[in-house]
């Protein structure tokens, strides 16, 4: 039926019958089921704190006797012998008659005193402030930490090397302090914070697209403290406009440096942790226009001084990477060694002096494929511990005792992860593989600070995950933490359809990497309707070989009622090299999109698909992508839905947005190119666009933005928008509520079961 509405609203719900067949029949998936109901929920453990000894971890656990609260308790990896640190009747405050609700602990090196955080609150897009109490297990004393500051506002705390102290930012005011736990006295060590003066923590573009939250060091004597300060004056703010919350509507502000615009500023400097005035480190270069992306002592012993800081600092346009060191005492800073790339470059967690101070292990591209390299500190060309056509994905841990280096890939398969080894100070020896051969899929590891044991999570595509403890390098499982029974037999009581992975070829010899779910009772002789999902953003990938979750449920419901379901990576995804990887450098969604399109046409063409009946979902870069594959291939796609979607460049932040597309101001047509703006009179088949308007990460400007270009075109759509909800369009029912929007949009217009063969185009 042709609509001769352009914008639908959507609020009419269900798939009544299918939903009821469902409650009658066990094997059968709905979306209550998966999205409104624990029938699916998965074992948890944690959380997990590995202790200073390397051998012994604790976890939380309910009191034995039933009563509110949980324990602190320890197991020794090798044993299991389990023995009770903190009952939660000693984390009952003076003058309360409750335990503190722990929700998140860490231990003071000597092991003699817990830091528990709780009653926490937003900051940005994570819980990073609440109140922060000690316990002292000596003499059970609990302290809460702040004095008598407002409740929820201490930021990042942190024991001192000794113990004896806690530093911490306070929420609001910016500023860092130094508690000293036997006196009870607080020492301020910075006192211009402000709304735009940020010392020991972060703006939200830094906290978002560098990953750094918590913003000041502990030199390892406990002497002086290292942190960033950002000048944020000059960063706009952009609104979020609050219509239901009060009566009359309100805006948030929120500091968001769009492509293009003024950044804030960055420096690091070092006070002492008794107060004083700072000293700045000497970085050369506009500090609005240079990022100081990782900062930490030089490691120099336990307990023993560090006198140098090791600098990460990255150009705007993140193409240029310098390792740095800065004399904490002179603010002299030199620089080591430098990484370029013509498209661009990325901090690494895990830069650190080895083999006695000589060497500085690094990841590179340089020779085309993600590699761990040493630096000679003194100069001269970096030596390779790994190589091969593939890419190293993560480092987890630097044992420095047995000079190993345990890291991340998957030399045979990109769609899997395993855990490999090196010796770092024989790098003649080859690399070995620790995860067992035994067992494909996807393998991650938190490896203890000893580097003798492991927590060790293992799943496949469509198999819930085992998580065990295991000792290093030889893998042997001590004992399984979560078995996820309950969940398997949950899982292998439905009527699934078969999964499998396979390549995709779209000519000029590129091979996507793809995984197709298909009906519970395929025919091959059928033509049945496909809807894939994509995300496609840089260095991501959707098609791995590891459990799926609620999505993953939900597509075999989808299986169940007639649809194959499939997810394919484009050039630009993560773990194929870095040619793969960078190929979209100052295009992003041009090159995604043809290869997105390109796939469906080749899966269009396999017999048992009927090409008239494709259809693509997103959410974030992927609703960014079902805009585009829409609206550029609107041949090929009868449907999409797009929640969340950017929809030009030039909406989202600095720091993501320029390191792949470059500034605005210099690559306007290439954001142009990219954008499903400049395409939307093409629309022809059935689009929905889902935001949340109080969205501060992708803005609902970007999908008011679409609307404009969409209606000013004349072509009609489909939209929901979900009041205040955040990126993640959750809380209470709403995931219940979208997915069975989603569910009714997929079913009415990308119609599973048609009479008379293939259905025409829209």
């Amino acid at each position: 039926m042709r609509r001769i509405c352009l914008v639908t609203v959507l609020v009419a719900l269900g798939s009544p019958l299918a939903a009821q067949r469902a409650e009658n029949d066990s094997s059968l998936l709905s979306v209550d089921r998966i999205f409104a109901s624990p029938e699916f929920r998965g074992g948890t453990f944690g959380p997990l704190a590995w202790l200073n000894d390397g051998v012994g971890y604790t976890t939380l656990e309910r009191p034995a006797n039933g009563k509110p609260g949980r324990d602190i308790v320890r197991y020794d990896a090798e044993s299991g012998f389990r023995t009770t640190l903190v009952a939660a009747s000693h984390l009952i405050p003076p003058g309360d008659s409750t335990p503190l609700d722990i929700e998140d602990y860490s231990w003071s090196p000597d092991g003699r005193k817990v830091l528990v955080f709780t009653n926490s609150q937003q900051v940005w897009r994570t819980n990073t402030r609440g109140d922060y109490w000690v316990l002292d297990l000596s003499g059970w004393t609990l302290k809460k930490l702040g004095g008598n500051g407002p409740a929820s506002t201490l930021m990042f705390a942190k024991f001192s090397p000794d113990g004896g102290r806690v530093g911490w930012v306070r929420y609001g005011e910016n500023n860092l302090y130094v508690e000293d736990l036997a006196s009870g006295k607080i020492t301020q060590l910075t006192s211009d914070g402000s709304h735009t003066t940020i010392n020991g923590t972060f703006d939200w573009v830094y906290e978002e697209e560098l990953g750094l939250q918590d913003g000041w060091r502990w030199n390892p004597d406990g002497k002086s403290i290292a942190y960033w300060q950002l000048d944020a004056s000059g960063v706009r703010d952009f609104l979020l406009y609050n219509v239901t919350d009060s009566l009359y509507a309100f805006t948030t502000p929120v500091q968001y440096p769009k492509a293009g615009q003024t950044n804030s500023a960055s420096r690091v400097g070092v006070v002492s942790a008794a107060g004083g005035e700072t000293r700045w480190m000497k970085v050369p270069g506009d500090p609005r226009n240079n990022y100081i992306a990782r900062m930490e002592w030089a490691h120099a012993g336990k307990g023993s001084t560090s006198k140098e800081l090791i600098l990460q600092h990255l150009n705007r346009l993140q193409d240029t990477l310098q390792v740095m060191l800065a004399d904490a005492q002179t603010g002299q800073v030199q620089t080591l060694f430098t990484e370029r790339d013509s498209a661009w470059v990325e901090q690494f967690d895990e830069l650190r002096f080895v083999n006695g101070g000589k060497d500085l292990l690094w990841l590179s591209e340089r020779d085309g494929w993600s590699h761990i390299y040493l630096v000679p500190r003194a100069g001269g060309t970096p030596h390779v511990l790994t190589s091969g056509e593939f890419d190293v994905l993560d480092v987890l841990r630097v044992d420095t005792l047995s000079t190993s280096l345990y890291y991340i890939a998957s030399p045979d398969n990109p769609t899997q992860r395993y855990l490999y080894r090196v010796n770092y100070a024989k790098p003649e020896l080859a690399p070995q593989r620790v995860s067992p051969a035994s067992e494909p899929g996807t393998h991650s590891y938190n490896i203890s600070p000893s580097g003798r044991f492991a927590v060790h999570t293992y799943s496949r595509f469509g198999v819930p995950p085992v998580v065990t403890v295991v000792s290093l390098p030889d893998h042997r499982v001590l004992r399984t933490l979560v078995d996820n029974s309950a969940l398997k037999g949950k899982v292998g009581g439905l009527h699934l359809g078969a999964s499998e992975f396979r390549q995709v070829d779209i000519g000029s010899g590129i091979k996507l990497n793809g995984w197709f779910i298909k009906p519970p009772n395929f025919d091959s002789t059928s033509h049945y309707p496909v809807l894939f999902f994509v995300y496609g953003g840089p260095g991501s990938q959707t098609v791995t070989d590891a459990w799926g979750g609620q999505n993953y449920l939900w597509y075999q419901m989808l299986a169940q009622r007639g649809y194959i379901v499939a997810s394919v990576d484009n050039r630009g995804t993560g773990a194929r090299g870095r040619a793969w990887r960078k190929i979209i450098y100052r295009q992003m969604g041009v090159i995604e999109t043809r290869d997105q399109a390109a796939a469906a046409r080749a899966v269009g063409r396999l017999p048992f698909v009927d090409s008239t009946r494709i259809g693509i979902w997103g959410w974030s870069y992927g609703g960014f992508m079902s805009l585009n594959v829409i609206t550029q291939a609107p041949d090929v796609y009868r449907m999409a839905i797009a929640v969340a979607p950017v929809t030009h460049w030039k909406y989202y932040d600095t720091i993501y947005t320029e390191r792949y597309n470059g500034l605005p101001q210099d690559n306007a047509a290439g954001y142009d190119k990219g954008s499903p703006l400049t395409y939307a009179k093409n629309l022809k088949g059935r689009l929905l666009i889902v935001h949340g308007s109080g969205d501060d990460n992708v803005h609902f400007q970007n999908t008011e933005a679409m609307v404009n270009a969409l209606v000013a075109a004349n072509r009609p759509f489909s939209l929901m928008v979900y009041p205040n909800r955040t990126h993640s369009i959750s809380g209470g029912s709403t995931r219940q509520h979208l997915y069975t929007l989603l569910t009714r949009f997929v079913e009415e217009n990308l119609p599973a079961n048609t009479s008379g063969g293939r259905a025409a185009m829209p």
